[in-house]
């Protein structure tokens, strides 16, 4: 039987706020996390892309798993860490480590990045994490990435472990490989949506939600378009969809997240948008063009009700 993950509605992998001179800015971090929660959210993911984990220490990876795990108790609600790692017995041992602090519903695990084992070695390298890890799982198919491409019939067999409970699908493309697996529909394994811009016709064709890198701006946007579509009301969906489609393909113009953070420290959100390199800062032409799509709707609905 699978273990209860609840995998189901918007969850925003949040970025890692740093100061001007790039230390971790744990306040700011702390703030993004509760608010993303009240504002409509049902969990969130921590160290993942998005949060550029692959430049933090593993000081700094605790003390963001610390904050975010602080942030899901106080709103009752899942967090999902990343675990990217192309040595299996390293994301055996780190897995049993999230494990033991009793905070993380599951953890979002990559294809072997670089090595690419092929299919049958990507379902031996999940099957031990699911067998010895100690966490459920949700499997990122993510073939730009990690070079790796996982077919329906591994998707559909990684889905049967016990551990495993869902996968980000974040293959590029919603063709027949897509329908196929979202019409598998095996009990306890939830399809979440990884691809921003085409997060909608996902939803549409019956993912369970999403876990959206855009929706640390607008979130309540984001949840409101995963609602609209679970409640079959497909002209406002559909309306709403077609918005945030450009607004994220304005926030990944650039490598991500570097709009996102110009974005949020536009707002006032967080302290800098600073990155770390390999990184570099997004240009002010391309912050400028997602800023204002970020603040379309609310200015819409604003003069909407003056009218």
């Amino acid at each position: 039987m699978k273990p209860e993950a609840n995998l189901t509605g918007l969850f925003v992998p949040l970025v890692t706020p740093f100061t001007d001179d790039l230390r971790l800015a744990p306040d700011a971090l702390a703030c993004l996390a509760h608010e993303a929660l009240s504002a409509g959210a049902h969990g969130l993911v921590a160290l993942g892309t998005t949060a550029e984990a692959a430049t933090l220490t593993t000081e700094e990876k605790q003390a963001v798993v610390r904050i975010c795990s602080a942030a899901c108790r106080a709103h009752g609600a899942p967090l999902i860490v990343g675990v990217g790692t192309n040595d299996t017995a390293s994301a055996i041992m780190t897995l049993r480590e999230l494990a033991q602090s009793g905070d993380v519903t599951a953890a979002l695990v990559p294809a072997p990045p670089y090595t690419r084992p092929g299919e049958a070695g990507a379902l031996a390298h999940f099957t031990a994490l699911a067998e010895h890890g100690g966490l459920p799982l949700v499997v990122y198919d993510i073939p730009y990435r990690t070079g790796q491409s996982l077919s329906t019939s591994t998707l559909n067999a990684l889905a049967q472990l016990p551990e495993v409970v869902g996968v980000k699908y974040a293959t590029g493309a919603i063709d027949a490989a897509t329908m196929e697996l979202l019409g598998s529909s095996t009990t306890g394994f939830a399809v979440l949506g990884g691809d921003d811009a085409v997060i909608s016709p996902l939803l549409a064709a019956g993912a369970r939600g999403g876990i959206l890198a855009s929706a640390n701006v607008r979130t309540a946007d984001y949840a409101e378009l995963i609602s609209l579509w679970r409640r079959d009301a497909t002209g406002p969906a559909r309306e709403l969809g077609a918005e945030l489609a450009q607004l994220s393909a304005a926030l990944f113009a650039e490598p991500n997240p570097t709009v996102i953070k110009g974005v949020l420290h536009a707002r006032g959100r967080i302290p800098s948008p600073a990155v770390r390199l390999p990184l570099l800062a997004a240009s002010a032409d391309s912050v400028r063009r997602a800023a204002d799509l970020a603040t379309a709707r609310t200015q819409q609905a604003h003069q909407g009700a003056a009218a």
